[in-house]
């Protein structure tokens, strides 16, 4: 069983600072927590060294900046503040999560006087969404009943606290019905992701992926269209129908967490032709990827 969070050992970088991690507490009364009124990011180390660290900082900005927070630090302050944490928890290989939330020095709806907290935790106990006999396996998805909202309804490129209420809902759903996680539509009907984690599909050479025009395009997302690309496969962002999920071969999902996940079915549908070859190539390569990286 893991540790609980609560009663950990060790620190937590918390507005400019480092403190004891039983000490880094916000109040009750707080508009992150009443109003989901936050920012996160999800992070990875590996040797020390954190994974497209530098774009995980952009975009923990770019979320702040669209839900109107201003993070009272500076991008090199962050990193920087990443980096040390990591080494003080005597960390290699870790999960990195930076929050920024506003806090209870004004409570209601309004955000014109809020005063704006920081925050930046690692643990390593954390490696996967998934446990790594699932991992081989592949997983197995149930479609989800609440979707993804329209681009107008959510600030669907900042990864915000609030949105997220859907995926936990859906997560739940999934694990309840005894699958490993939930696929999500979006509002038109179309395939959007997992609970957590982008998704794709393979036929033959061809990898196909749902368009990010209504939900997170993930920095892992990125990386392995980049990845694969170069290695010759043809890469098409697209609108997929459910119905199309039995024309391919093999599926998986990405994610900080995820990395790469193969899935063995969804609903109905068994991904059989194939041996998930593949994906299995793609999660070696990742690794792989990402260990140069850390020696870069």
């Amino acid at each position: 069983m893991s540790k609980s969070f609560e009663k950990r050992e060790g620190w937590i970088w918390m507005n400019g600072q480092f403190i004891p991690w039983a000490n880094a507490t916000s109040h009750i009364i707080s508009q992150g927590l009443h109003y989901a009124s936050a920012v996160f990011e999800g992070e990875r180390a590996y040797n020390g060294k954190i994974f497209k660290s530098e774009e995980h900082t952009n975009r923990f900005f770019n979320s702040a900046k669209i839900i109107g927070i201003d993070i009272p630090f500076t991008k090199d302050e962050i990193n920087e503040a990443k980096k040390l944490l990591i080494d003080k928890m005597l960390y290699k290989d870790c999960y990195v999560r930076p929050l920024a939330w506003r806090g209870g020095e004004q409570m209601g709806i309004s955000t014109t006087k809020s005063n704006i907290n920081v925050a930046i935790a690692v643990w390593d106990d954390w490696a996967s969404y998934f446990k790594i006999e699932d991992r081989k396996a592949g997983l197995r998805l149930i479609t989800s009943p609440w979707k993804r909202p329209a681009p107008d309804t959510a600030p669907y490129e900042a990864k915000a606290s609030g949105p997220y209420i859907i995926c936990t809902m859906s997560k739940e759903f999934a694990e309840k019905n005894g699958y490993h996680d939930a696929l999500m539509l979006d509002y038109r009907g179309y395939v959007a992701e997992g609970t957590g984690a982008n998704i794709f599909f393979i036929k033959n050479k061809d990898i196909h992926t749902p368009i990010p025009d209504c939900f997170l395009n993930g920095i892992t997302r990125q990386a392995v269209i980049k990845m694969t690309s170069e290695q010759g496969f043809k890469i098409t962002e697209k609108h997929i129908l459910p119905e199309e999920i039995g024309n391919y071969d093999e599926a998986f999902l990405t994610g900080t967490a995820a990395e790469i996940t193969p899935i063995r079915s969804i609903d109905k549908v068994n991904f059989t032709t194939g041996d998930n070859s593949t994906t299995f190539k793609f999660m070696g390569d990742f690794s792989e990827m990402v260990k140069t990286s850390s020696h870069n």
